[in-house]
This record gives structure tokens, sequence and C-alpha cells, in this order.
């Protein structure tokens, strides 16, 4: 185990060093928050798969396809179907806004922050969640390496993701997953996979160790594929995280075709995931949990050095999604809620207060708050699923109403975020947090809100509606105190 640890150990090394690095280059509220906003498709694309594609996706995933087969790749499937129908669909308006986040998006749809506070309380609260529900992975990948225990292990590996974001901001973010995108790549995808099928003699001997189910592309059952698409490809169109990575891209062409790419690649990953976890299942058929099948195929089945990287490429994807939700937790704390109860904003001068430091400071402050609930909390899919109900049922039909729907009133989206938040709350407290009912009925009742209240309301001011229309065709001037890129 001589190499795989010194592998970690540079691995984990140089995540801080280029923190460091980052360090250097974010002077500016932009450079820290959205790095620039000038990433090339090629980093892009990279930084955007390596963000979607966390723990989750890598460790749960091989899980499902070790419970259900190949119809186990469905999870992740929908991550990617999201992602692609972001890309395609929204992101270029979305770039062209050239806000910070999906509050201040709602502010200029409908005018105010009225819509904007709430947006950001619950927009906080998924982000926070979803950040702390990556930290704890760290626990099953340092148990695996170092035999740590679970404290331990949850404040090492999330005191690494704190130290380069809150060095570095968004340019450290960007820079480690470009190196984390290029790990889980070789160590998943070029290694584990085909090491896996091999070691489980082939298609064919898993064919014939197996029951037929486990090669239905539906076995996962069709109500769960819709819970998925409700949950994970409704979520990418609208988390604050994803659209946060949106605006760093250089151009709208860069965030359509980059994100196109990104939601390919995630694609092949699901059904990577899925190959690897029925390998797993014909190689150890009597596993406790299916969780365990990643860790278990890695330790025992891949040679020395090579099982090193693969666990790197697991705590690449832990890490990449942790920092990602980091930021977007600490950039909505700030920005949305924070400074409206200072009585500043976005559009504050440059001047009146070190936005660069302000914005490391609540990094620091979400991360040891991240770190904290961690330990705290030991269920990691009823946190995921908490993160993920709220945010889908209480922001979904306000932010794509606004952007598709010009009727829709400032009055209808507050209505929309509290009934469809208080509907998946309530349903969650009486039907379990695991059921489906809550982000089903809470959806419908956002939806229904959102548009009886927004006909009965005046229509949203002429002038307001003229200012977001210029705004998304990328005719408004940019927020005060941002620069343009350099390079367009």
């Amino acid at each position: 185990m001589a190499v795989d640890y010194l592998v970690i150990v540079v691995y984990l090394a140089g995540m801080l060093a280029m923190g460091w690095w980052g360090m250097r280059r974010a002077r500016s509220k932009s450079e820290f928050l959205v790095a620039g906003r000038r990433l090339g498709p090629a980093m892009y694309s990279g930084t955007m798969a390596a963000i979607v594609l966390g723990g989750a996706s890598t460790i749960g995933g091989v899980g499902l396809g070790y419970q259900y087969g190949l119809s186990g790749a469905w999870m992740v499937f929908t991550i990617g179907l999201g992602l692609l129908a972001l890309s395609v669909f929204f992101s270029a308006r979305i770039a062209r806004l050239k806000v910070y986040t999906v509050s201040e998006m709602l502010d200029l749809r409908y005018g105010g922050g009225r819509a904007g506070i709430i947006s950001g309380l619950v927009m906080w609260a998924y982000t926070l969640m979803l950040a702390v529900t990556s930290t704890i992975a760290y626990a099953t990948i340092f148990d695996v390496l170092f035999d740590l225990n679970r404290t331990l292990a949850i404040v090492l590996g999330g005191s690494i993701v704190v130290a380069y974001s809150t060095l570095g901001g968004m340019w450290s973010i960007t820079l480690t997953d470009m190196v984390q995108f290029v790990v889980k790549t070789i160590g998943v995808l070029l290694l584990l996979l085909p090491i896996a099928v091999v070691k489980a003699g082939g298609f064919a001997e898993m064919k014939a160790q197996l029951p037929t189910e486990y090669f239905d592309p539906l076995g996962i059952g069709g109500e769960t594929i819709f819970t998925y698409v409700l949950i994970y490809t409704f979520g990418m169109l609208i988390g604050q995280d994803i659209w946060q990575r949106v605006f760093t891209a250089r151009s709208d062409r860069t965030a359509k075709w980059g994100g196109t790419i990104a939601g390919t690649y995630c694609l092949a990953y699901a059904l990577a995931g899925a190959v690897i976890g029925t390998a797993a299942k014909a190689l150890y058929p009597k596993l406790g949990s299916p969780d365990d099948a990643f860790a278990t195929i890695v330790k025992d089945e891949l040679p020395m050095g090579v099982r090193g990287l693969v666990l790197a490429a697991a705590l690449a994807a832990v890490m990449s999604t942790s920092s990602g939700a980091l930021i977007a937790c600490a950039t909505v704390a700030n920005n949305d809620i924070w400074s409206r109860l200072r009585g500043t904003g976005a559009d504050a001068p440059a001047g009146d207060h070190d936005e660069v430091k302000g914005n490391r400071a609540f990094i620091l402050l979400m991360g040891l708050a991240v770190i904290g609930t961690a330990i705290a909390i030991d269920n990691v899919v009823e946190a995921l699923t908490v993160a993920y109900n709220l945010l889908v049922g209480g922001l979904l039909v306000p932010i794509l109403g606004g952007l598709v729907w010009k009727r829709g009133t400032v009055y209808g989206a507050l209505a929309s975020v509290v009934v469809g938040g208080v509907a998946v709350v309530v349903l969650m407290a009486t039907h379990g947090i695991l059921a489906n009912e809550p982000v089903y009925y809470g959806l419908l009742a956002s939806l229904a809100a959102y548009v009886i209240v927004s006909l009965a309301t005046p229509a949203t001011d002429a002038a307001v509606l003229a200012a977001w229309r210029e705004r998304l065709a990328g005719r408004s001037p940019e927020l005060a105190s941002e620069p343009v890129p350099a390079s367009q």
C-alpha cells in the first residue's frame, strides 16, 4: 500500500498547491467568484463535468449498478440529461446575464429584491446540504485508505477543500477540477472499468451468473426513473452550483457547446459506473451494502499503484462536487443574504468594502459549518433528498417560469417559492423524507401558485421587462465592479 499512499499524498499536496497558485489570480470579485468569466471550451467542459459527477455519481453509481445492474445508470444518466438540457436551451441566456447568483437573476426578471431574499434562503439550504453530503463521503474513502475514524476523515478531507477554495476561490477550484476531471477519467473509465469487466470474466460470464433483470435497461423501475428526472434533471437546470459554472464561460457559445460535451461525458460515466457495479455483483454477490461495491473491488482486484490512482479518482469526484457546492453556498450566503441585510448588493461600488476578502471569509465560515454538520449527520441519502426536494419543489417553477413566461410576476414567484417549499416540508414530515410524494405534489403546488397568483396580480412593469430583455441579449452593462473579460 506504500505506493498507493504516495499517490494519494502527492495528489492532495497538488490540490493545496493549486489553491495557492489560484490565490494569485483572484484579485477581484469576478475573478474570485466566477474565474473572471473567461474559461474557454476545454477548461469549461472539464470543470462542468467534474462538479456534477461527485461521490454520489461515482461510489453511489457503482452501488446502484451492484443493486440493479445496467439500469443503475439512470441516476447519473438523468444528471447528464439535465446538463444537456441546460446547455442547449438555457446556458447562453444565463451566461449573458452577467450575474453571480440565481437570486440576482430573479431580481432582474421580476424587479426588486422580494423574490431574491426568499429564494436565496432556499438556495443556501440546498447548497449547504449538497456540500455536507459530499463531505461525508470522505469517511468512506479515507477508511479504505488509512483506516481513519469517521470524524477525523471528514475533518481531513473537508479541511483540504476549504483551504484551497478559501485561498483562490473559483480560480483554485477550476484548476483543481481540471486535474480531478483527468484523474477521474483515467481512474474510472480507463482503468477500473476494463479491469472490473475482465476480472468478472467478461460480459458473457456476467450474464451467466446474474439474473436477466440486471441487463434490462428499465429494470430499476419506471417510477424510480421518473423521480430521478424530476429531482436530478430539473435540479441541474436551476442549482446555484451549476449556474455559477455557467457564469465562468468566456462566451455564450462556450457555455452551450462546452456544456453539451460535459453532458455527453456524464452519459458515458453513468454507463461505466453501472457496468462496474454489475461486475462487482458477479464477483461479490453477498456484500453487506451496495455502496461497499466500489471500495471492495478497488481493494481486492486492482494492483498496487493502480489502486491508489483509482482511489484518487474517487477522492477527486468527492472534492470537485464539495468545492463547487461550498463556493456556491458561500456566494449565496454573502451576496443574497448578508449583503441584503447590510443594505449592500451586487451593484454596490467596489470600494465600499473588500469584496474578495469578504467572499474568502464566507467560504471559510461556510466550510467550517459544512464540516461540523457533516460530522453530526449520519444519513447521506436523506440529507441529499432534502436538498433536492427543496430546490426543485421551491425554485424550479419561478426560475424557469421567469425565463420562458413573460406574464409571471414577482407575487407569483413569491407564492410559488413559499407554497412549493412548505408543501415539500409538510409532505416529507407526513410521508417520509425518501417518499416520492413530496417532490411530486410540491412541484404541482408550486406551479399552481405561480400561474394563479401571476394571473391575479398586475403584470411586471414594462421597464423591468425591457431591461431584462436587454440583459438576456447581452446588451446591458455588466454589474458594477466587474471587469469585461480580456478575451471573447
